[in-house]
């Protein structure tokens, strides 16, 4: 069972879940905060002895599994249409105005070297079977990273890659709007 088939399951027994703000985190936990967060002061111990009421700023998870699961199968149908060769099924997820990027760094035309495609190289890239791999050989995820409303951001991974996208909800399909991807060492 992936993570986030577990999440959803979790998410449907025990209904909304409420997150925890950082200063009842930390003082819960004796002070130990994370890495990015400052340990827990008296006065900060005080204010979290109230009450807490969710911050604005918390992540929360969704509650609906609907929507976790229809993230995900976007998520699936770009990775798997591309081991598949199916353009069509990669197609159907991309925004008309994708954009996909990847970090080069220094290039002799840019200082901060990216590059660039859209939703018609990718599909043709799908096309002409780039990534086409037995699925006896797949090995990829999908995780959902957080969503807002209309929008999420999920982390895609396979043996040659990582990708990083923000997907927006269009009437009932979620589609990928943005891709940075990062190409692992010894890809093809």
């Amino acid at each position: 069972m992936s993570r986030l088939t577990l999440a959803a399951s979790v998410i449907a027994a025990i209904g909304t879940v409420h997150p925890i703000p950082a200063k009842a985190a930390a003082t819960a936990t004796g002070g130990m905060a994370g890495p990015s967060e400052p340990a827990a002061t008296a006065p900060a111990a005080a204010d979290a002895a109230r009450p807490a009421s969710p911050s604005p700023m918390s992540r929360l998870v969704p509650t609906n599994p609907a929507t976790l699961v229809a993230i995900e199968a976007a998520c699936f149908d770009y990775i798997d249409g591309q081991l598949e060769g199916d353009a069509a099924r990669v197609a159907r997820v991309l925004h008309p105005d994708l954009a996909k990027r990847a970090v080069l760094g220094e290039t002799t035309d840019e200082k901060l070297g990216l590059r660039r495609m859209g939703k018609e190289e990718l599909v043709e890239l799908t096309r002409r079977g780039v990534l086409k791999t037995p699925p006896t050989q797949w090995d990829r995820s999908c995780e959902v990273l957080d969503v807002a409303g209309e929008t999420a951001a999920v982390r895609a991974e396979t043996p040659w890659f990582v990708d990083f996208f923000h997907l927006g909800k269009f009437g009932d399909r979620w589609l990928i709007v943005n891709a940075l991807w990062h190409t692992k060492q010894g890809a093809r």
